[in-house]
């Protein structure tokens, strides 16, 4: 892969290595966003290294309720974000059919349930077969799609309605693994975990949405994992304690 050749991929001895540039995997923590995990990074990095300045970002935005694979860029690596972002990506996922809300994941509650006792694993995988392949798939009102300078999710958290445009995707992979019939606050739901690899600015929730809506019973995301991100795979991923905690073991050493 070019990208891991032109520029370290976790590869650093210095603090001086994250000025040159790195790739750092990092596995995402549940609740964090990715500019939490940005910023994290270079605060520790500016108190490291006694700058003011240090260019710090992320190929590929994860929302606060999902965890994997954040790539994230230092000094002269983030000229290869762009890059890195137009790479496909892996994930595991949770989808509940049965139950919708309005941001299509858990983060506010379900606002609609619909009784999905009556829904088999045939009618599940039937249903997931008309959302593989080539598709214009209409992004979640709560996404950070802009329309006029304006973030879609800043607009539906005033209740106020924005018009987005449905964008060209793949999907490369849509595998069942499991379905699960459950009773949630007294309703019928199933929860169904998902494989998907798909490609650049792909939402997940929208497949869970499309999904459920499918199934005429609506849907949502309740857990999502990204597996890879392009050739970078969770296995080299590290907990951002770990990471933060070497930083400032180098900054000792350099000392």
């Amino acid at each position: 892969m070019t990208v891991q050749a032109e520029m370290p991929v976790m590869n650093f001895k210095e603090l001086e290595d994250f000025m040159e540039g790195q790739i750092l995997l990092i596995d995402k923590p549940l609740e964090w966003t990715s500019f939490d995990v940005v910023n994290k990074v270079r605060g520790h990095l500016r108190h490291a290294l006694k700058v003011k300045k240090i260019k710090v970002g992320h190929a590929g935005t994860l929302d606060p309720l999902a965890t994997g694979v954040l790539v994230v860029c230092t000094g002269k690596a983030t000229k290869r974000i762009e890059t890195l972002q137009a790479q496909d990506k892996s994930y595991t996922a949770t989808i509940r059919l049965g139950a919708h809300t309005p941001c299509l994941d858990a983060e506010l509650p379900v606002e609609k349930w619909a009784d999905s006792a009556h829904l088999t694993r045939t009618a599940i995988e039937k249903a997931a077969t008309g959302l593989r392949g080539f598709l214009e798939q209409m992004p979640p009102r709560y996404s950070a799609k802009k329309v006029n300078g304006q973030k879609a999710y800043a607009v539906a958290r005033k209740g106020g309605e924005i018009m987005l445009n449905r964008a060209n995707i793949e999907i490369k992979k849509l595998e069942i693994q499991a379905v699960q019939h459950r009773v949630i606050d007294q309703n019928n739901v199933v929860d169904v975990d998902v494989e998907i690899d798909c490609t650049k600015g792909t939402y997940i929730r929208s497949i869970a949405r499309d999904l459920g809506e499918t199934l005429g019973v609506g849907g949502h995301l309740i857990a999502l994992r990204r597996t890879m991100n392009g050739p970078f795979p969770i296995a080299n991923c590290v907990q951002l304690p770990a990471l933060i905690q070497t930083i400032e073991s180098l900054a000792m050493t350099d000392k």
